[in-house]
């Protein structure tokens, strides 16, 4: 079992910048792929990226492809989502997510954070 904890929300301008962190329970975070997701209002849940269990492997959806970099740090059993160059259409729910599975990937994800609302002002 994995608990997941998001945290950085916030609100910030148009261009700027935030750092979304996302602390693991559980020994075994370094095994599983991590991956964000976000929602905004009257929108379905959306692939925004994934990193495998080493962080040799990332995938991005192209609406963030370029201005969004996801990192981990097994030691600290932490997953990071660096935003850059926000627009008011990043505006969501961010969430954090983990997979079972070695495989970086878009769906399937086991385990999931409550997640940190994001809003970025024009």
């Amino acid at each position: 079992q994995v608990q997941l904890v998001e945290s950085g929300g916030g609100l910030v301008q148009a261009g700027g910048s935030l750092r979304l962190s996302c602390a693991a329970s559980g020994r075994t975070f370094r095994t599983y792929t991590m991956g964000w997701f976000r929602q905004a209002p009257g929108k379905e849940r959306e692939f925004v990226a994934a990193i495998s269990w080493s962080g040799g492997s990332t995938r991005y959806s192209d609406s963030v492809k370029g201005r969004f970099t996801i990192s981990r740090d097994n030691a600290k059993n932490t997953a990071y989502l660096q935003m850059n160059s926000l627009k008011p259409e990043d505006t969501a729910i961010y969430y954090c997510a983990a997979r079972r599975s070695p495989i970086v990937a878009e769906v399937d994800y086991d385990y999931w954070g409550q997640g940190t609302q994001v809003t970025v002002s024009s």
